[in-house]
């Protein structure tokens, strides 16, 4: 059950998943916003959202690495850093209910996007594929994928595959204006051939698929 071929052979990303307690988002958003700097003298922050649709009160956040002997040396650092410690995770992590973290890579035709500009909204697409990796399903996957980029209408930032977490999992970030631009976008796609012969093709493939429409927090560099 293979994985496949990386994109740019080391580097993976970690995708953190956090539960927040609800009557606590507000707060830990601002923490957040105020001390994750000190997080972010370590090691690259790739995005920070908040959940608004598709899941309630839960954070993303995707952190890069050169590799794992990178990771276990911020995470070393983290430990001994008495501002992130004493200003952000002393207070901080009394308000979080549950974590969950895994790690990725960039599927090797896909470079990590930026939105064309500030201010849209983020949609997380998670797909559960059939064991036996991207040498099963990725040539289709990869199809159904190109076909929604070619409608226009919203703009790939990401594709990652887990390594460590649910494995045959693929995460797909989207970027769009607005959450009404997204709708009347899908359902031009919908109508288009190309997208509902690719999909047709990909979906043999699928086991289940969930999304969340995600906001990015202030402090995110994907906004």
């Amino acid at each position: 059950l293979a994985t496949g071929p990386r994109q740019n052979n080391g580097i993976f990303y970690e995708i953190r998943m956090y539960d927040i307690k609800p009557a606590k988002m507000k707060e830990f958003l601002e923490m957040v916003n105020k001390y994750v700097h000190f997080r972010t003298a370590h090691s690259e922050l790739v995005g920070f959202w908040y959940s608004e649709l598709g899941a309630m009160n839960k954070v993303f956040h995707i952190w890069k690495y050169d590799n794992f002997a990178h990771r276990t040396a911020v995470r070393h650092a983290l430990a001994n850093d008495k501002d992130w410690q004493g200003k952000f995770i002393s207070a901080a992590f009394p308000l979080v209910e549950k974590q969950h973290n895994e790690v990725a890579y960039l599927v090797p035709w896909c470079q990590l996007g930026k939105p064309p500009k500030e201010g849209g909204v983020y949609e997380w697409v998670t797909f559960q594929m059939k064991p036996g990796g991207p040498a099963l399903w990725g040539e289709a996957f990869r199809t159904a994928i190109n076909a929604h980029i070619n409608t226009g209408y919203t703009k790939l930032i990401g594709v990652f595959h887990t390594e460590y977490g649910l494995l045959n999992t693929v995460h797909v970030l989207w970027w769009n204006e607005s959450p009404d631009h997204r709708a009347a976008g899908r359902h031009s796609a919908h109508e288009d051939a190309r997208v509902v012969a690719a999909v047709r093709d990909s979906v043999r493939f699928l086991e289940s698929q969930q999304n969340v429409l995600l906001i990015p927090l202030q402090c995110s560099p994907l906004k």
